[in-house]
């Protein structure tokens, strides 16, 4: 059976680590043709060779997506490049670990916010007329905090929420263009996200972040496998592990009781 994204035009945000980079080594292995976009020049040019040793056709922009020209200017070159757009993956995002009330202001909230949320508005406005050129595929990497509340992840949660949010509404505005929204909840998933969060002082976690992880922790690899298996379907909704979905469910009739399990296992 042909891989189901042979030749298709991909841009992916976050691509210099993580999922991102993740996602963008099996499109690879599928032949797809890459924009890959983030803000770590040289992370993100040795994750695109590695993407072109493995088959595919890659192009590393240098972005930052809390900035809307940088957001327009990567979409507009990769139809340049390769003269259509066939999925747009929203995956960079950063995470602060702090209360609100130990926040000494609220710059590094809006900072989460503009990255997580805006930077996923900014890619999908300027992606759109492309995708519905193509009846293409958006894809938004929330979380299982998109749809459950946490602690200490205030700025985190919210711009999840708002993220998963906005592409359900998108969902509904494109429902007669072709263009298919998919929403991913993951976990905790082995990556650097958090070693890299930040806390109340803007200084990032380190290898203590790593202690969130065990053995039973998704591997990355399963994590991106499963996105594009349900991006391939244009799934709604893919939540990770599958077995989270009872929690979702149950937190709009039971938030008390879903809180109280969570704390239980240190969730």
């Amino acid at each position: 059976m042909a891989a189901p994204f042979c030749e298709s035009v991909v841009v992916i945000t976050g691509a210099s680590s993580g999922i991102g980079r993740e996602l963008a080594r099996q499109l690879a292995d599928q032949g797809a043709r890459l924009v890959l976009a983030a803000r770590n020049a040289g992370r993100l040019e040795q994750v695109a060779a590695e993407c072109r040793g493995r088959g595919g056709r890659a192009l590393a922009v240098p972005t930052d997506v809390s900035v809307e020209g940088q957001c327009r200017d990567l979409i507009a070159l990769a139809v340049s490049e390769y003269g259509r757009l066939d999925m747009l993956i929203n995956d960079a995002g950063i995470a602060q670990t702090a209360r609100l009330d130990r926040l000494p202001d609220l710059h590094l909230f809006e900072r989460v916010v503009q990255v997580n949320l805006l930077g996923a508005v900014y890619c999908s406005y300027h992606a759109l007329p492309h995708l519905k050129e193509t009846r293409g595929r958006l894809v938004g990497i929330s979380s299982l905090l998109g749809r459950l509340p946490g602690r200490g992840l205030t700025s985190y949660v919210a711009s999840k929420h708002a993220l998963a949010g906005f592409l359900d509404a998108l969902r509904m505005e494109l429902r007669r263009t072709g263009v298919s929204v998919t929403v991913v909840c993951p976990g905790y998933v082995v990556t650097e996200m958090a070693e890299r969060s930040f806390g109340a002082d803007g200084q990032p976690a380190g290898p203590a972040g790593r202690a969130i992880y065990n053995q039973k922790t998704m591997r990355v690899e399963d994590c991106a496998r499963a996105i594009l298996q349900g991006a391939a379907r244009r799934q709604r909704e893919i939540v990770l592990p599958s077995a989270a979905r009872w929690l979702i469910a149950l937190n709009p009739i039971a938030p008390g009781l879903v809180e109280r399990f969570r704390r239980l296992i240190g969730m």
